[in-house]
């Protein structure tokens, strides 16, 4: 029978203690005194015993065309197993059984521990308050909702290395105003600056050089101007991780992986992802990481003892230009567009652009505020902007470039698509027109409850725009009824007057 050593070690303690043999066997759980003797007599633990296996249990299937699958693996290490292995099947006519594969698949296995050289980790000093890593990280595999509508957004993710300490903002993509909200967030939650600002190469912090200036880095990658002017602000040094090297960023991005495993728990501890707003998602977000910061508080200390202190005001978080508004009453902020008041066209406004918002302003009046689009190349066009065009060009509306933003809801479309079955063309699009102004004017909701109705009644076939005016119409305002003026007692004044003039005589 085979013993471990753990038995023999009890064996031996029990016949030092003057047990038999097979009283030591039955104390150590062995079925034979046989195996105490054996051990007893080669003075040796079990697993002194042992030798090197040298020899296969089986033949080895794929021994005969091992040297090519070698070669294969020599050209292109990154081939899988379950690859080569359709391969083989596929030349010798399926000479293989399907539960082979995972045979092959360990062989190759083992081949690239032995044959492969791959980089490792390097562990780093990290000293206090040196660096900040930042990284945005992308939330949406959380499938939060606001108000029960897909919440797309970025966390934008600071991490100090050497206490793990971190804080975040949410955001909706990587770009210089994520920048200035993440990171001056994170600045003013610590009250401290570090030496150093850390991330990769993101386009909202770094841009490739042009010929001329690529021997100034040998990244081939310099800084943005606005960027530089964020961190000179604070006195803090710029820095970026080398291309396609994301390890040199390891603190955040491990951290990422964290908070997000951290934020998923606390979703399902809370029972719903549906939030009411984004500021009340981020206090969410907050609670989140203030406990994850309670165990990091002794080495946050140290860090900022070494940190200087923040002596400046925050820098603007917004950007402001000077836009043109084109004669199609469309204002184009980076690469997206977004309609305004036609009284502005051809006028220059004044646009501030924050990370979730933008604001028109003109003459020192803000005229909208608008939801701002991540991305490039997306248009925003509000009908109510342009339906006065439309109805005196009605003829352009039906090859309209943003005809789609016509449409606010379902409803609309569908009302235009039965209007086309019963008119004419333009006489169908002047309808949709003035039906449209009617929402433009009044409340959109009563005007889509009114289509509604309509396109359920089949009776009705040939309604128009006064059709949909007597469903919306407001009821009749109520008469103010008339006030009866009260008379006025001066007496109990004359009274008052009396009683204090007395007073003072006295």
């Amino acid at each position: 029978m085979t013993a471990t050593d753990a038995q023999m070690r009890l064996v031996m303690k029990e016949r030092s203690a003057g047990k038999t043999q097979e009283q030591a066997a039955v104390k150590a759980n062995l079925r034979s005194r046989k195996t105490v003797q054996k051990y007893e007599q080669l003075g040796e633990l079990p697993s002194d015993l042992k030798q090197p296996r040298s020899y296969r249990t089986r033949s080895d299937p794929f021994e005969k065309d091992w040297a090519e699958v070698e070669k294969k693996l020599k050209e292109a290490p990154e081939l899988e197993a379950k690859t080569l292995f359709e391969w083989l099947c596929e030349r010798d006519g399926v000479p293989y059984q399907e539960g082979q594969l995972r045979t092959l698949q360990r062989r190759i296995s083992n081949w690239r521990v032995l044959n492969r050289s791959q980089t490792l980790s390097l562990d780093q000093i990290h000293y206090p308050g040196e660096v900040l890593q930042s990284d945005g990280t992308c939330m949406n595999e959380l499938k939060v909702t606001i108000q029960g509508e897909p919440f797309e957004h970025i966390l934008f993710h600071s991490v100090l290395p050497y206490s793990n300490w971190e804080w975040g903002r949410v955001v909706q993509s990587e770009s210089l105003l994520s920048i200035r909200l993440g990171l001056q967030s994170t600045l003013l939650k610590l009250g401290r600056v570090p030496v150093a600002h850390q991330t990769d190469h993101t386009t909202a912090a770094t841009h490739k050089l042009g010929l001329a200036d690529r021997g100034k880095s040998l990244q081939g990658r310099g800084y943005n101007e606005e960027y530089l002017q964020l961190l000179v602000h604070y006195g803090i040094e710029a820095r970026t991780i080398h291309i396609a090297s994301p390890n040199e960023n390891g603190d955040v991005e491990s951290s990422n992986g964290g908070i997000k495993r951290a934020v998923e728990q606390h979703l399902l501890m809370r029972g719903s992802c549906d939030f009411e707003s984004i500021a009340v998602y981020e206090l969410f977000l907050f609670g989140i990481m203030e406990k994850r910061n309670a165990g990091r508080q002794l080495k946050l200390t140290e860090e900022l003892a070494v940190m200087k202190p923040i002596t400046v005001k925050p820098w603007p978080q917004m950007r402001e230009l000077i836009v043109r508004v084109g004669n199609n009453g469309v204002l184009r902020v980076g690469s997206n567009g977004y309609s305004v008041p036609s009284g502005l066209k051809g006028k220059r406004a004044t646009v501030r652009i924050y990370e979730w918002h933008i604001e028109v302003w003109y003459a020192n009046q803000r005229l909208e505020t608008l939801p701002r689009m991540p991305g490039a190349h997306h248009y925003q066009i509000n009908y109510r902007h342009i339906i006065d065009s439309l109805l005196r060009k009605p003829g352009g509306f039906r090859n309209f470039r943003y005809r789609d933003d016509l449409f606010p809801q379902a409803v609309f479309r569908q009302t235009w698509e039965t209007l086309n079955d019963h008119f004419p063309p333009r006489k169908a699009d002047l309808i949709y027109l003035q039906i449209l102004k009617q929402a433009a004017l009044g409340l959109e909701s009563d005007v889509a409850q009114a289509l509604t109705q309509l396109l359920a009644d089949q009776s009705q076939k040939h309604w128009d725009e006064k059709t949909v005016a007597a469903l919306t119409q407001a009821p009749a305002i109520q008469v103010v009824p008339q006030l009866v003026p009260q008379p006025v007692n001066l007496s109990v004044y004359d009274q008052l007057f009396l009683t204090v003039a007395s007073h003072v005589t006295a």
